[in-house]
Order: structure tokens, then sequence, then C-alpha cells
């Protein structure tokens, strides 16, 4: 059976490669971006599966632009109020490179925090309404927002807002256990992105590839779980 999926920071990297392997499956999509309109790759999927891929504009850090998703929602997906989303995938992310001791910008730090943690768990919230009982809410977050396995400092900003974002995870899932919703986050690999950089070894299909199986296999039990795209639990 398709299952109905919201994907944010649809335009690249991961969240394209969840829209393409997403449609492939028989999903219906809607691909959530900041400027939907100049997301190429996104519209160029559109066409290839006409009325089961929506592109919508978001910037999860902003509450207006968030609030307009959701009034969006069910007049762009007609169906919606009778078929909820079974999966929202929360993969907007920002990694500040170049972050070293003694020049540290609170900038960075704010802005990491709202778009890596605070986002992910205001939207859930705001879209709860329109989540099916015994959806799954996947927060893709990292090992690097692992405290357990922090071996040097790096990239600070992205890891606090990441392991913030792993506590938000762990929050939503009591939120929502009600419901049977499983939250979990989600490490997907070193990847080939532009986020990713120099040294990344996994091809994004692969990774997405992965990511799927695990989120198919999961189980109310590993609700508020840290898991990596294989399955395996993650340290936290």
């Amino acid at each position: 059976m398709s299952r109905h999926v919201l994907v944010t920071g649809a335009n690249r990297g991961i969240g394209l490669e969840f829209v393409r392997q997403l449609l492939a499956r028989g999903d219906r999509v809607v691909a959530a971006c900041r400027h939907p309109g100049k997301a190429t790759a996104l519209n160029a999927l559109a066409g290839e599966f006409p009325g089961r891929l929506h592109a919508l504009p978001l910037n999860v850090t902003d509450a207006k632009s968030r609030a307009e998703l959701v009034r969006e929602l069910p007049l762009v997906c007609e169906s919606l109020q009778e078929r909820p989303f079974d999966l929202l995938i929360n993969n907007a992310g920002v990694l500040h490179s170049g972050e070293r001791f003694g020049h540290l910008s609170e900038a960075h730090l704010e802005d990491s925090f709202r778009v890596n943690a605070s986002g992910p768990l205001l939207l859930t919230e705001a879209l709860a309404p329109h989540l099916a009982d015994g959806a799954t809410v996947a927060n893709l977050s990292s090992m690097l927002g692992s405290i357990a396995n922090t071996q040097r400092f790096g990239t600070p900003s992205y890891n606090i807002s990441k392991a913030a974002q792993n506590m938000a995870t762990r929050l939503l899932a009591h939120a929502l256990s009600d419901r049977r919703i499983v939250v979990v986050a989600l490490h997907p690999g070193w990847v080939q992105t532009d986020m990713g950089g120099d040294g990344a070894q996994i091809a994004p299909k692969d990774s997405v590839a992965g990511l799927l199986r695990t989120i198919d296999a999961l189980t109310p039990a590993q609700s508020g779980g840290f898991f990596d795209w294989n399955g395996a639990t993650m340290a936290w």
C-alpha cells in the first residue's frame, strides 16, 4: 500500500534522494524546501510523477512559514482529510563549516539550533493533526550529535544542535505515544552531499535505501530511539 509522506529540505542531497526513492516505490510525496521554484531537479520529478508530488515552500525556522505550510496542505492535497501523512521526514538541516575554538559565532550557534533542533520539533507539533495514528516521524540526526561518541572539537554548532534534536526526538516520542506514532532519530552515515564534503564515502542512494529499510522495520517499542542507516542502535 502506498504511503503519504512529507519531506523537508527536499530540494537537494538526502532530501531529494528520499523524494526520488519514495516516488519510485509508489508513494505520494509533499516536498518542502525554502525555494521550490528554484529546485530544478525537484520540479523535474514533479513532471515525471504527475499528481503524486507536490512541492511547497517552507522555512523550518519561521513560524509564519510553518503555519502557511499547514494551511496550504489541505488545499494542495485534496485527499489529506481522508488520508493523513503516514511518514514525516525532518531532513532540513544546516552545517556551518570552518568553526574553531576561540572564534565561535553566536549567530552560527543560534542558526544551527533553530534549523536543526527547534525547527523539526515545532514543525512536528504543527503537523501533528495531519499525521495518521501509527505514523512515523523520522528526524535526520547525525553521529556528531552523539555525546558518547565525541572524540574531538569540531563543528560545534552542528554537534550541539543535533544533540538537542535528539532530545527533541525523545520528547516527541512521549508526546505522541498515545497515538502510536513512532518518532526516531536517524544517522544517515557520512554521505556524498554538499554538506558531507570531501571524504564522504556513502552515496545518497545507498544511504536513503538503508534509511527507508530501517524506517519500514521500526516497531512502537523503538520509538524515541537513535539508529544508523543500517538500523544499528546509536549511543546517545
